[in-house]
């Protein structure tokens, strides 16, 4: 392994994309692919460490003891053993989505970036095309609305930061099943989102740093549709709690995605349709009286979240495994 403090993670089932050889290319980040029980046996590539089924098993993760196999979550083990090798910042995205030159594009930290804000929910993409179109998890009845946002420039702690993808963005499927039409973002500077100003956010080109590494849990018991967006809306009341804002850059990805049912795609994100807003509420309405700690936050917010069966009991076992691998941690 290298000396590296950054990491970038993906999951595979796949022997090496042309996304993995081009992120394990990049000078000075180290890729970690998490593989499952349908990864190919004997995966390897030059660079690369690679964590297989009973490498995961081997690491004692309390997190490997719930955790379902066949599932995208097993990304978590790929962000532990990170954050246990020293990490600094954890991009998170997918083996098909190729880095462009431009990849990764992160601001310096203290540098002043245009702040969004004005209203509770923002449809980022707007800003970077004039296209129509919209981020899966954004609440379909502010879809066809107009947004009245006001800017300003200042200097912001970001905690995580999401960059595009062009081509095939993320998107949801009612989207994709009425245009589907290829989207290429304009190269526009990067926007931070005001504290009660939100966004969906996915897992597809996502930098965390390492003060807010809790907020990368990826819930695994509900539909794999929702699991990301879940995380964001989950984590933004989070991070404005703790002095932190969200941002959005350019496109530094190019997604090659693989072959998807639209029409699963659809049943999947159900929930995402239904309860996009209501996160954001319960979460802020928890955080309101609620402690400092962000490992708390966490819990108490998927908490209330089971309260309302948005997730399962089992959801907040596994929470719990992975607050306990965090706090070992440090």
């Amino acid at each position: 392994m290298s000396n590296s403090r950054k990491f970038i993670v993906i999951t595979s089932i796949f022997e090496a994309t042309q996304a993995v050889k081009k992120f394990s290319d990049i000078p000075g980040w180290q890729l970690i692919v998490v593989g499952d029980k349908k990864t190919p046996p004997n995966w390897e590539y030059k660079d690369v460490i690679y964590l297989g089924p009973d490498d995961q098993e081997k690491l004692n993760f309390q997190i490997t003891k719930h955790l379902p196999w066949d599932h995208y979550c097993r990304k978590m083990v790929g962000y532990l053993y990170a954050m246990r090798s020293g990490a600094d910042i954890i991009f998170d995205t997918d083996d098909d989505n190729e880095p462009k030159e431009s990849w990764p594009s992160l601001p310096e930290p203290g540098e002043p970036i245009k702040v969004l804000s004005g209203q509770k929910f923002i449809n980022v993409y707007k800003y970077f095309t004039n296209e129509f179109v919209w981020p899966r998890g954004y609440p379909l009845s502010l879809v066809l609305s107009d947004q009245e946002i006001n800017s300003s420039k200042t200097s912001s702690s970001v905690g995580v930061w999401q960059f595009l993808a062009d081509e095939d963005p993320d998107v949801d499927a009612i989207y994709r099943l009425t245009n589907d039409k290829p989207i290429y973002f304009d190269e526009n500077e990067p926007i931070i989102l005001a504290n009660g100003t939100a966004c969906p956010f996915n897992s597809q080109n996502t930098a965390f740093i390492k003060e807010v590494f809790p907020l990368l849990y990826l819930p695994a018991f509900v539909t794999f549709r929702f699991t990301d967006i879940l995380r964001g809306l989950v984590a933004q009341p989070i991070l404005w709690e703790n002095g932190y804002q969200l941002g959005f850059g350019p496109a530094t990805v190019i997604q090659k995605r693989n072959p998807h049912d639209y029409m699963r795609d659809f049943e999947s994100e159900i929930p995402v349709y239904l309860h996009s807003e209501e996160v954001i509420d319960l979460v802020r309405a928890t955080l309101s009286a609620g402690p400092n700690d962000l490992l708390e936050q966490l819990r108490l917010s998927y908490k209330r979240l089971g309260e309302k069966s948005i997730v399962t009991d089992k959801e907040n076992v596994l929470l719990d495994a992975w607050i306990q691998d965090i706090k070992s941690l440090t």
